[in-house]
């Protein structure tokens, strides 16, 4: 511990935002780590919202047992408006005071962070952040929780699809999250043999399927186009019914994974990485470290400021969109 900085003896740690595969793990970990370094953990149940009514509970080592294998989160979550004031904020850094906590581990996507970064700022309270999205698209990490976990329901998912369309000559519009970056559909796309990925980083997305359709004379059994969900030519059944029209004698389906991308039992991969980042923020916070997320960055702990965690975007790796499109069936456009 810094010798300017206050000792800390009570930690409370919440999940907020969407829920990914991963974060119970998480919680485990903080809460063994700080207990183990002479600390009590309270968690906060419904993320900030919880904060901000003191819906707190005593968190014991036998409190996270038997939980690392579920998904969802154990705290539960939620989106919380109320924080994003300066209203909100105050309450909550009153049922804090009032809970006797000396610091807070934040597990959650780029709002949680900003929220993180808004209390800080006002109070200069100790907050770490853990990152836990199934779109992976929070920058200063390679790696966030739960994106494995989604990558694995995505490629069994499309498996089954593939499954049932291999009985005929069809064209399936495969619809995956993502928000406003591409990682899922990227990823899960290659890994599933599509022939087509359409990712938000990309323009000419429309073109691109044109492109393909024109071509496609439809020898295999089942072509696959993965779509992210954030592209501004719209949602996978836009796309579809557009080319439907344009292509009238093409048979297409459409199906969108929606909310079975979030859920499961997180995968070893996000068990492990979940498990990590728990004892890295407890330790964080134990050297004195604040306003910060844990992150990866080839395959070793790091630390970002959430100020840049959250101001500057995380984009596709564009030598990996080049080698889906060297495996895909259709010419690039160029």
């Amino acid at each position: 511990m810094k010798n300017n900085q206050k000792e800390i003896k009570r930690i409370a740690v919440l999940t907020s935002g969407g829920d990914a595969p991963g974060m119970n793990a998480a919680i485990r970990a903080v809460t063994r780590t700080a207990i183990n370094n002479g600390m009590q953990v309270v968690g906060v149940y419904d993320g900030y919202e919880g904060l901000i009514k003191g819906d707190f509970i005593e968190l014991q080592s036998q409190s996270v047992s038997g939980i690392i294998q579920r998904g969802g989160t154990i705290l539960r979550s939620a989106r919380c408006k109320e924080f994003m004031e300066k209203e909100g904020r105050i309450l909550a850094m009153q049922q804090l005071t009032q809970a006797g906590v000396d610091a807070l581990v934040v597990i959650g996507g780029d709002g949680t962070f900003r929220g993180a970064a808004a209390f800080i700022k006002e109070y200069d309270f100790p907050v770490v952040g853990i990152p836990g999205t199934i779109d992976n698209d929070i920058y200063g990490t390679d790696y966030t929780l739960g994106y494995d976990t989604c990558l694995n329901t995505v490629v069994e998912s499309v498996d089954k699809i593939r499954d049932t369309g291999s009985s005929h000559n069809r064209i399936f519009f495969v619809e995956v999250m993502g928000h406003e970056s591409g990682f899922v559909a990227l990823n899960s796309g290659v890994a599933c043999g599509a022939e087509v990925i359409l990712v938000p980083e990309q323009k000419n997305q429309l073109e691109k399927t044109r492109h393909f359709l024109a071509n496609c004379i439809q020898k295999k059994k089942l072509n696959l186009i993965m779509v992210s969900e954030g592209l501004k030519d719209g949602s996978a059944q836009e796309i579809a019914e557009k080319m439907r029209i344009e292509f009238p004698n093409h048979d297409m389906r459409v199906s969108v994974l929606g909310y079975i991308q979030r859920g499961g039992s997180p995968s070893a991969i996000d068990r492990i990485h979940a498990s990590e980042f728990g004892v890295a923020a407890v330790n964080a916070l134990i050297e004195g470290q604040k306003g910060i997320m844990v992150g990866l960055k080839n395959n070793k702990i790091t630390y970002e400021p959430f100020q840049t965690a959250v101001k500057l975007h995380k984009s596709v790796d564009q030598d990996f969109v080049k080698i889906a499109e060297s495996i895909g069936t259709y010419t690039p456009l160029g």
